[in-house]
């Protein structure tokens, strides 16, 4: 976030922050020690700076380029990938460039997700993770950054991102709900496996490095057709409705601490290679301990 001295606890998020880049040193030295390799940044900007057209999202000296500087300076060694979405960062919400009807313009949205991706390379991202679901957004990044000399630059797609009710404390944490409507229009619907396999292909088709589900505990037997049709490594996201879930749980004493490390055992178990968790920190520790 932007400011100064801000490490604030997300209230429906029991254990994750807000940081201001000045605060991020301890976090990371956290985190290394503790043998997490690997970071996905969200930026969430005063709400003065979003737009309709997220112009924030790849400003060169944002909350998120000056992160990606200031964790690479911290740790070289630490892998820096950004969420590249316009949620957090419009005035109205959603994902895209709006036409005057409300709807969101697939192909516009292209030209500035490009940006904000080659922004984030040129900060020293490792790894650019396209939220939005826009069709072709795959193609055009990685044209962006090819012609600006970035053909290392991974490319994580959310291939499979359902339009589900377990993102709501994310919402909250990311201050990005729409201010109409919902993202139905472009996200998946939860009872359509079979659209799942068919974004898959057109993302690999495009030039995927990686491929997502998400979320990914109620979604399992989409990330085992993931595993079973395609021969690229496998992300699954447990997403911020999963996790405070089962925090509020342990906490409450309904169920053991145990639980948190089962639930995310399943998705490496359903065929997950990466788990992008909120619960990093807690199973890092287990696992230590074990």
């Amino acid at each position: 976030v932007d400011g100064e001295n801000i490490k604030r606890e997300i209230p429906s998020m029991e254990g994750v922050y807000h940081f201001s880049v000045d605060m991020l040193e301890d976090e990371i030295k956290e985190l290394t020690e503790l043998g997490i390799e690997h970071v996905l940044l969200f930026g969430v900007p005063d709400d003065e700076k979003k737009d309709c057209c997220a112009s924030e999202a790849f400003n060169p000296e944002g909350a998120v380029q000056r992160a990606i500087r200031k964790i690479k300076e911290i740790n070289p060694q630490m892998s820096v990938i950004c969420d590249v979405c316009m949620c957090e960062y419009t005035s109205h919400g959603h994902c895209g460039i709006l036409t005057d009807s409300g709807y969101v313009h697939n192909d516009k949205t292209l030209d500035y997700l490009g940006k904000i991706s080659l922004s984030y390379a040129e900060a020293g991202a490792d790894m650019v993770a396209p939220s939005d679901m826009m069709d072709g957004r795959i193609a055009a990044i990685r044209q962006v950054l090819d012609n600006n000399g970035f053909e290392n630059v991974v490319i994580m797609a959310y291939s499979a991102k359902y339009a589900s009710s377990f993102y709501g404390p994310f919402r909250d944490a990311a201050n990005s709900a729409p201010q109409f409507g919902d993202r139905k229009t472009y996200q998946m619907d939860p009872a359509n496996s079979n659209e799942a396999i068919v974004e898959g292909k057109l993302d690999v088709a495009e030039g995927a490095d990686i491929i997502m589900v998400k979320p990914a505990l109620s979604y399992l037997d989409v990330i085992q057709r993931f595993k079973d049709n395609f021969d690229l490594p496998i992300a699954a996201y447990n997403v911020s409705g999963e996790y405070s879930m089962l925090k509020l749980a342990v906490k409450q004493g309904l169920l053991n601490e145990s639980a948190i490390y089962e639930a995310v055992m399943s998705i490496k178990r359903a065929g997950a290679t990466i788990i992008i968790t909120y619960f990093a920190k807690d199973i890092a520790k287990m696992l230590k301990n074990s």
